[in-house]
């Protein structure tokens, strides 16, 4: 076998254990926990799906393929929940070491585009990244509102950490922050999200 296509195939088959890394987030109908390879399959779907409500004309195959590769680093580095304060600390340094390792797998040229898309989607400063990780954030907030907002209240999430996070969707779509805000009023309203009465939401 040629050497290209050989590393080729060891990356295609290390991609596998991304089955295995087990998100916070739960299925709908209060399913079992997600892994990341749902999270990325369901994000990139959503992501050709509502591509009109992009704020900024976006390369869709990028995007989809951002989505697809984001959490490619968690086979090593593990899934960090979002409001784990703690874990974030050291959360850079586990994933870059992860995706020096596992894209360094690849074919030369084909590791550097990979990594490259990796990092423009963690930077969040193109238009591209910044829909994709809008996607990121619209994914798991729909399954957790079709739960009664369990992991938020599992994990005692406040308004303010919830909201912290949820301003991302809106870099990458006006629109879908609407929805986004919605979804979030009714679930602090309900008890689901705890009120932070010294925090108010910003205003735009």
């Amino acid at each position: 076998m040629k050497e290209r296509l050989a590393r080729q195939l060891a990356f295609a088959l290390e991609l596998d254990k991304e089955k295995s890394v087990l998100r916070q987030t739960h299925l709908t109908n209060h399913g079992r926990r997600e892994n990341d390879a749902e999270h990325a399959w369901h994000m990139a779907l959503m992501a050709y799906l509502l591509r009109e409500y992009a704020n900024e004309p976006v390369d869709i195959a990028r995007v989809m393929l951002m989505c697809l590769l984001h959490d490619v680093v968690e086979i090593d580095a593990g899934d960090t929940y979002a409001y784990d304060e703690a874990a974030k600390e050291s959360q850079e340094a586990r994933e870059a070491a992860a995706a020096e390792r596992i894209f360094g797998l690849l074919p030369p040229d084909q590791a550097e585009e990979f990594r490259s898309l990796f990092e423009e989607f963690d930077a969040g400063e193109s238009a591209d990244a910044r829909f994709a990780r809008a996607m990121d954030n619209l994914q798991p907030l729909l399954l957790n509102d079709s739960n009664d907002g369990g992991d938020w209240k599992e994990h005692a999430v406040t308004e303010e950490q919830v909201y912290g996070r949820q301003r991302r969707t809106e870099l990458g779509s006006s629109e879908l922050f609407r929805v986004t805000d919605e979804i979030l009023k009714r679930h602090v309203a309900a008890g689901h999200i705890r009120r932070d009465e010294a925090w108010a939401p910003e205003q735009g």
